[in-house]
């Protein structure tokens, strides 16, 4: 852990460096500009009077001005980047510290009807969702918000390597998320894409041609006016043709311009994504196969795409009024470029929504990248096909503190159940938690907290948590029998791993204690795997009946007057109650 630690303090350091080298670059490329721009003003009132100078120092200062302008754009790019490249190192020092609780909480994704998420903390504040996200794309989060309830099995050892890989380019990594950070997504990618599907082109064919032309007749009608054979008049009227024949599709280019507006950042920035896709080459198959679907075709996808954020950029330009009022009179520019945007579309529309996905699977992939080379000391399970479906050494729940962390061993069989019964705050729904993520985890395909960990791939459902449905006008009673017989639906299409904590607490003691054997009876009938917790040991009995059924628990002990608690998976039944000593302890009875 500490060579990460002192990777991401050598990396501040670097990143705090190049700052202040850029933000004197900055300063002195203002100071430039502000010469050229005065020089033009001397030139100006030198000249004045004398319209064929004065014109030409305009347009050599303005030629000038714009390449400075572009110049200091790049380095403005530069800076911003090692400003986004600071602060995800200074994140993670303060992940790797505990302090998450102000990242992005995921609780958009929360789905109470969904298998295992709503009972795992999977999002919200202070969840797995939120101390493992590092996606900077929206598309990203929703894209790894998916791989973690998508509750399937397919992949595993193929996922694994590529997180693998990814763990072992962390500079790579953050320059993708430094990138990927400045995108100021005004419109979703779904607006874009259904955007780009339904446009309607109005630039008329004609134009494809037609700017080169006018384009050449301003050229020679200028030559002409300095060499002082033709008057300013016939300049003019030239210039007013040229504003006139685009001011007849004023309203269709505001428009298309507005809107080309929303989404100019997304594509400036995604072509630097696909960019540094385009610059590494990956060795395990599973990235290679997703990079493999923007390296098609003879022209690389970066600059393709580069190509139309430059057309939206220039088409943005007709906003500056020296840009968009001569270039419209003289050029035809806004009819130009529209075309050129026009013809983009009608040719790579179809190929946008295939390439805005490998972006947010590099995205989503870099954030499970980060969480393996955070932790080196995890394992990634050791697959296999045996009757053992998890067998965890020194397991533990990854978002407790390593310090406070006490880890268990455990190994369930296929076909196997646990009854675990103990004390209140013994540990038992952390352990079931624990079990739960670490299933998930391994289905994504991330490293687990274990020393050692042997899996047999299975898939995950839960019912941990049930809240009333005032909304619904359900009782709590009603909505944990729904989820209950969700369940027993499910386990009918396919296996799966059950983690129940306390069912059916909705009802009297009496009937708790019937429905529960019952249900259990159900689930190991139906040669189901999984873990029960509850306070209700009569429950255990049934592991008399059933040799696949084991009881564990874990203990409380009072030392000293104290309650003391171990945290310890134990195989037996738990002998020691806490509440009628908490009573006590607190006061609350005699």
């Amino acid at each position: 852990m500490q060579a990460v630690v002192d990777f991401y303090k050598g990396q501040i350091q670097e990143n705090t460096t190049s700052l202040s080298r850029l933000k004197q670059q900055l300063f002195q490329a203002s100071m430039l500009r502000l010469v050229v721009f005065l020089l033009a003003l001397f030139g100006v009132y030198f000249l004045f009077g004398q319209t064929k100078y004065v014109l030409a120092v305009v347009l050599v200062a303005g030629v000038i001005f714009v390449f400075l302008v572009s110049k200091q754009t790049e380095l403005q790019y530069q800076h911003d980047t090692m400003v986004a490249l600071l602060a995800i190192n200074t994140t993670e020092l303060e992940v790797l510290e505990g302090k998450f609780h102000h990242l992005p909480e995921g609780a958009e994704y929360n789905d109470p009807l969904h298998s295992f998420s709503q009972d795992i903390d999977l999002f919200g504040r202070g969840s797995f969702y939120q101390y493992c996200n590092r996606t900077v794309l929206q598309q990203g989060s929703e894209t790894l918000a998916y791989l973690f309830t998508d509750n399937t099995i397919d992949q595993i050892a193929a996922k694994q390597e590529g997180i693998r890989e990814l763990s072992r380019l962390p500079k790579w990594r953050q320059g993708y998320a430094a990138v990927g950070s400045m995108v100021k997504t005004e419109t979703s990618y779904a607006t874009i894409i259904k955007w780009m599907t339904n446009y309607t082109a109005f630039v008329p064919e004609m134009m494809k041609w037609m700017p080169k032309v006018f384009s050449l007749g301003s050229l020679i009608l200028l030559g002409l006016y300095y060499m002082d054979f033709i008057s300013g008049w016939i300049l003019t009227g030239w210039f007013f043709l040229g504003l006139a024949i685009t001011g007849n599709y004023l309203k269709q280019i505001n428009k298309l311009s507005a809107d080309c507006g929303k989404i100019q950042s997304t594509f400036q920035q995604y072509q630097k994504l696909l960019a540094k896709l385009e610059e590494i080459e990956f060795q395990s198959e599973f990235l290679k196969s997703k990079r493999k679907v923007i390296m098609e075709g003879s022209e690389r996808t970066s600059k393709t795409l580069e190509r139309f954020a430059n057309l939206l950029n220039a088409l943005d330009q007709r906003n500056n009024m020296l840009i968009g009022f001569l270039a419209n009179g003289f050029l035809l520019r806004d009819l130009q470029i529209g075309y050129a945007i026009e013809k983009w579309i009608a040719k790579k529309s179809a190929k946008t929504e295939s390439w805005f996905h490998v972006i947010a699977f590099f995205d989503a992939y870099n954030s499970l990248g980060n969480f393996a080379f955070n932790h080196p000391s995890y394992v990634f399970p050791e697959l296999t096909d045996t009757d053992v479906v998890l067998n965890s050494k020194g397991a533990g729940h990854p978002l407790l503190s390593p310090e406070k962390c006490v880890l268990n061993d455990f190994q369930i069989d296929r076909g196997q159940f646990f009854i675990i019964t103990g004390a209140n705050m013994a540990g038992k729904s952390t352990f079931l938690r624990t079990v739960s993520l670490q299933i998930m985890m391994a289905n994504v395909g991330l490293p687990v907290y274990a020393t050692a960990s042997a899996y047999s791939p299975i898939k995950l459902i839960t019912s941990m948590r049930t809240s009333d449905s005032l909304t619904d006008d359900e009782s709590y009673f009603f909505s944990e029998l729904k989820r209950l017989r969700f369940i027993i639906d499910e386990i009918q299409k396919d296996e799966y791993f059950i983690v129940l904590d306390e069912i059916l607490k909705g009802t009297n003691s009496t009937d708790k204690a019937k429905g529960s054997r019952k249900f259990l009876e159900r689930l190991v009938g139906s040669r189901s795997t999984g873990i029960i917790a509850t306070h209700d040991l009569s429950l255990c009995e049934v592991s008399k009946e059933y040799p696949q059924i084991e009881n564990h628990y874990f203990d409380a002990e009072i030392i000293d007057g104290e309650l003391h608690f171990d945290y310890t998976f134990k195989k037996g039944i738990c002998q020691n109650m806490n509440a009628s000593f908490l009573l006590k302890k607190m006061g609350i009875v005699n």
